[in-house]
């Protein structure tokens, strides 16, 4: 019994050591206690408090509570048919996400003005699984809302990590 706790505890100890995280775990700043999401979709909104949670970093209710205000500006989503088959429908169909964030600190100082996040996919749109293919799209479109929401936290420990030193 105690040969089982000592192999137990050996490999929890080797993979807190190897850099191991929960997947879609974000790292932030050690001194970051709150962020507030400011703007955007209710679809980025919802993936951003997801990934907060998982990432174990309180969102904070109102901008005044927080340390790190996140503005969302210009987020849109389009979609567009790249190419047709022979009948006329769409074969290949480009998902395109855009946005633009600033990152604001508590006193409203601007740390990071403005950057844009542009997000393309492209799927194929198989005839004979319609019904499959518009659960693809969701998930790519879920998949595109955590790629911009890894750039933003990353945007953001850089502009964190900046104005400490």
């Amino acid at each position: 019994m105690r040969i089982k706790k000592t192999v137990i505890l050996m490999m929890v100890f080797l993979l807190s050591a190897c850099g191991y995280h929960l997947r879609g775990a974000l790292t932030l700043p050690a001194g970051l206690k709150s962020i507030f999401l400011e703007g955007g979709s209710p679809q980025l909104q919802e993936q951003f408090a997801s990934s907060m949670k998982v990432s174990s970093v309180p969102v904070a209710s109102a901008p005044e509570s927080a340390d790190l205000i996140i503005r969302i500006y210009n987020e849109n989503n389009d979609r567009r048919v790249l190419s047709l088959n022979a009948g006329g429908t769409a074969n290949d169909f480009e998902l395109d996400y855009n946005l633009e964030y600033e990152l604001v600190d508590s006193k409203n100082k601007v740390l990071m003005p403005r950057q844009p996040i542009s997000i393309k996919r492209e799927y194929y749109n198989n005839q004979q699984a319609i019904l499959a293919k518009d659960n693809e799209e969701l998930i790519i479109r879920h998949e595109m809302y955590q790629q911009a929401i890894r750039s933003i936290v990353g945007g953001a420990k850089t502009a964190l990590d900046a104005s400490s030193k």
